[in-house]
């Protein structure tokens, strides 16, 4: 019986846009790279069989408007960038001509990877990546396939349709999609609350950068949220409105009920996390200490004390209430802890952050690996 040969997959991959922000990148402070990017190349790389292609337009490098001397700096330092963090491409196909050449080398035209055409190669089974509607019109070309990564502003066209099979502006749903393990997926949520005494709608999102915040209308706690946001690099951005009024009490309990609400429905099963997290912390003159562990478990443990009744206008006999608020609503254990008389405002500050920190350290994902970490097999 005659030995069948499998054909082997491709991934084309772009490269401004997709692994660096869309620039013309022509200095070294221009290499930025898309988020994600590393941890997804190296786990393709790693759990698939997919040959990784650069495929790249780089407009009119070798002209006055980008000489080459500009490009080959900032382009050898992404290249080796990505060694170091051990992705390296099985072949580099750059093409430097301008739009009104009209060059067959030119996105979507495939001058450039038409040697892919062949036996050799299965291209049904073959994705190109990329941020603009030419890398979908290439992959079509090609007739492979296309993951469009970009924001959802950008409208895919009825004829491309059958071509992207996905549009995301994450590289964790394409590494999630390729290797088939849902748990490595982007992990994001969103809760709408609506009370007669609050109105809360929050999007979160888990693997982010450290980006946005929420205007409760209590200065005091927008300022301990974006410490949150900073710190635990976690994005989150939403709308407030409370019965501030009356008193802080129902905003500053209901954004804490949202807020772990939102981090459990994001971490899903919680498979792969560290479940874990923990940080002592340091302000000034306070020192603090903070433990979690995501176990499905509420638990809440809060040895601390505070000089002053009020930060500003804010109790603080409510910090207390948002934590315990959030380890009910994330089903966390949560242990809390300062030294005793500290300045009230450090104290607070010191425990957001390392609340925060102990988040980041406990959702984290383990790489390689897609287990709970409980003996149970269940949190």
């Amino acid at each position: 019986m005659e030995n069948r040969i499998e054909k082997k997959k491709v991934l084309f991959i772009d490269r401004d846009g997709v692994i660096v922000k869309e620039d013309q990148v022509d200095t070294f402070e221009k290499v930025i790279f898309i988020p994600h990017v590393f941890e997804a190349l190296r786990e393709i790389r790693k759990r698939t069989d997919y040959l990784l292609v650069l495929v790249s337009n780089q407009d009119g490098v070798g002209t006055p408007a980008f000489p080459y001397e500009d490009y080959i700096g900032p382009a050898e330092r992404i290249f080796d960038t990505l060694k170091g963090e051990g992705i390296v491409f099985d072949d580099i196909n750059i093409d430097f001509s301008l739009p009104e050449d009209n060059s067959p080398m030119r996105k979507p035209n495939t001058g450039m990877i038409d040697g892919y055409r062949s036996e050799e190669y299965d291209m049904s089974k073959s994705f190109v990546i990329g941020d603009r509607l030419t890398d979908m019109m290439l992959a079509r070309n090609m007739n492979a396939r296309g993951f469009l990564l970009n924001t959802d502003d950008v409208v895919v066209p009825e004829d491309l349709e059958d071509t992207v099979v996905m549009h995301t502006n994450s590289w964790l749903d394409i590494l999630s999609y390729l290797t088939g393990e849902e748990s490595l997926a982007h992990r994001t949520a969103r809760i709408d609350r609506k009370t007669k005494e609050t109105e809360i709608d929050l999007f979160l999102d888990l693997d982010g950068t450290g980006e946005g915040k929420i205007e409760s209308g209590i200065p005091f706690l927008d300022h301990m949220l974006e410490q949150i946001v900073r710190h635990s690099r976690i994005d989150f951005t939403g709308y407030v409105k409370g019965d501030i009024d009356v008193d802080f009490h129902h905003t500053t309990e209901d954004i804490a009920i949202v807020l772990g609400e939102a981090i459990l429905s994001a971490l899903g099963e919680k498979r792969g996390i560290e479940r874990y997290g923990f940080e002592t912390l340091m302000m000034d003159d306070v020192v603090v200490t903070c433990a979690i562990d995501f176990s499905s478990r509420p638990e809440f443990i809060f040895d601390v004390d505070f000089t002053l009744p009020y930060v500003g206008t804010f109790p603080t006999e409510l910090i207390r209430h948002f934590f315990r608020s959030f380890s009910n609503s994330a089903k966390c254990n949560l242990y809390l802890s300062a030294r005793c008389g500290g300045d009230s405002h450090h104290t607070a500050e010191a425990l957001f952050k390392a609340f925060a920190r102990s988040i980041r350290k406990a959702v984290r994902r383990i790489p390689g690996d897609t287990r709970i970490q409980s003996t149970k097999g269940k949190l």
